[in-house]
């Protein structure tokens, strides 16, 4: 008999990085999407003081903007960074 099924598995440190490790990710995509929306809104403005259409600037903007909010409000749900 061995002693595997009876040993009581805890969380190691391992996990722990994992999570911390998964909130770092989200700070990336963060980043990334909010590097891209400030691009698309001076994109948007350009092309309204030029007269120019704008509307699929202006909706990608939108799109970029939303993804944003949703990728803030599934990191504030992770652990901070140590």
């Amino acid at each position: 008999m061995t002693g595997d099924a009876s040993r009581s598995r805890t969380p190691g440190a391992g996990s722990t990085r994992r999570r911390v490790r998964s909130g770092e990710d989200f700070d990336i995509i963060i980043g990334f999407l909010g590097f891209w929306a400030l691009v698309l809104l001076v994109v948007t403005v350009w092309m309204e003081v030029t007269a120019q259409p704008a509307l699929g600037w202006a909706l990608g903007l939108l799109a970029s903007l939303l993804a944003l909010y949703g990728m803030i409000r599934l990191r504030r749900k992770l652990p901070d960074r140590r």
